[in-house]
């Protein structure tokens, strides 16, 4: 599996001839991350996840990408879309996902765990939050914190920053998961000094449970 990150927490992944993409958001190079992309996963509604115009006039444009999200999510895309909710053999595209649910995509397959967004405060409403599970071996959580029950990735994507987050919180996610690699996502809002801070400490703290926590720049491309 072939991995490039994008900016904040867009990554696309080549399988098997397959394309995926999750969660081209609006501080992502959303038209390159899906450009020719047979699938498109979506954690939740937000638009750091899922850019509200700019992912909808690029599904236009590619009449056979097929999107996998949660059921508000996906019926709010087939509202946007209309008729183009429907690929070009007439069948829908948009597809509704539950978390603890299996998808094959072309061969591909993928699982899902989750089901609510991180608690940001209270009196704020959390959404639903799916995180996909690609071929048994890369775990993006979407925004949450939720392991993967039952199976032990070998690469896990970390949501590095976040108004609905503490270190402490990344750190013991990355020591729950036991993943030998992390990569970073979710991180659009940190300055080079925040970087520099958050990352050290995640990196020492992961690295003495076996994880190997790896810095990506947007457009890295990585095997997983």
């Amino acid at each position: 599996m072939q991995l490039t990150k994008f900016t904040h927490s867009c990554v696309r992944v080549e399988s098997q001839d397959v394309v995926i993409v999750i969660d081209p958001g609006n501080f992502s190079e959303v038209e390159t991350a899906m450009q020719g992309a047979d699938h498109v996963l979506i954690t939740h509604t937000h638009p750091d996840h899922l850019d509200p115009e700019r992912v909808p006039q690029q599904l236009r444009s590619q009449p056979d990408t097929q999107v996998w999200a949660p059921a508000s999510v996906a019926r709010d895309l087939r509202e946007t879309l209309g008729e183009a909710a429907q690929d070009s053999k007439g069948q829908q595209r948009i597809h509704d996902v539950e978390p603890d649910s299996q998808l094959d995509l072309d061969g591909v397959p993928v699982q899902t765990f989750g089901g609510q967004h991180a608690l940001i405060h209270p009196l704020i409403r959390t959404v639903e939050n799916v995180g996909y599970l690609l071929e048994g071996k890369l775990f993006h959580p979407g925004d949450s914190f939720v392991v993967p029950h039952g199976i032990s990735p070998t690469t896990v994507l970390v949501p590095l920053h976040a108004p609905w987050s503490k270190m402490s919180e990344v750190i013991d996610f990355l020591i729950a998961v036991g993943a030998p690699t992390a990569y970073q996502i979710h991180d659009a809002l940190l300055s080079q000094n925040g970087f520099g801070i958050v990352e050290k400490q995640v990196k020492n703290f992961a690295g003495k449970y076996g994880t190997d926590y790896i810095h990506l720049e947007p457009g890295t491309t990585v095997q997983v």
